[in-house]
């Protein structure tokens, strides 16, 4: 390979085609490829390298502390929860498309963050840009950004997610004037974008 053809997949961003150019090039006499098939299975190799690289940066801009997939949550310990209905939920995705909220009521520890996190991941597999934050962080930041005047600043970074899954509400006490900061993000995300939130409550339940 010339220095100028690796300089123009340098700048074309195609580093998967340049780190593997000598096994692309064996390829027609390998598996008997036509040269539309073998132009095919490299920009199918491009394309998907692109995609789960893509992928990578939006779980990691979430900001998940775990990686909780649903297929693992243990529905044996909650026979009360309507795991058929929540599947196909989860399946089509509708919330999303009809900008609509989950909740999730439980008591601590009966698996609410796991369930809420598996939505958001697929959804962030899916293609969306999500983003999860604890209640105490984002009233927090709400509240600090009054200070310095960035409150615009802050509703638009939180209103550009969908979907936004804000976590464990009612685990902490909040004044009256963070409460006010929360709603207005609420109102502002209604009918626009869908939020998952889990609330403390007696019994795992969710809607």
């Amino acid at each position: 390979m010339t220095k100028e053809l690796t300089n123009m997949l340098k700048c074309l961003r195609l580093g998967n085609l340049l780190a593997h150019w000598e096994d692309y090039l064996k390829l027609p006499a390998d598996k008997n490829l036509s040269h539309a098939r073998w132009l095919t299975h490299i920009i199918e190799q491009e394309y998907q390298r692109k995609r789960d690289n893509a992928r990578q940066i939006r779980l990691q801009q979430a900001h998940l502390p775990e990686l909780l997939a649903l297929e693992t949550y243990p529905f044996e310990r909650q026979p009360k929860l309507n795991k058929k209905r929540l599947m196909a939920l989860y399946d089509s995705m509708d919330y999303l498309q009809q900008h609509q909220n989950l909740i999730w009521l439980g008591i601590s520890g009966c698996g609410k963050t796991g369930l809420a996190t598996g939505f958001l991941i697929r959804a962030i597999e899916q293609g969306y840009r999500g983003r999860y934050v604890l209640f105490a962080d984002l009233v927090n930041e709400l509240y600090g950004a009054v200070a310095d005047h960035s409150e615009a600043q802050v509703l638009k970074k939180y209103l550009s997610y969908d979907p936004l899954l804000i976590d464990q509400i009612g685990y902490v006490e909040v004044e009256p004037v963070q409460v006010g900061l929360f709603f207005t993000l609420m109102h502002q995300r209604h009918k626009k974008k869908s939020t998952l939130l889990t609330f403390k409550s007696n019994s795992i339940r969710w809607h």
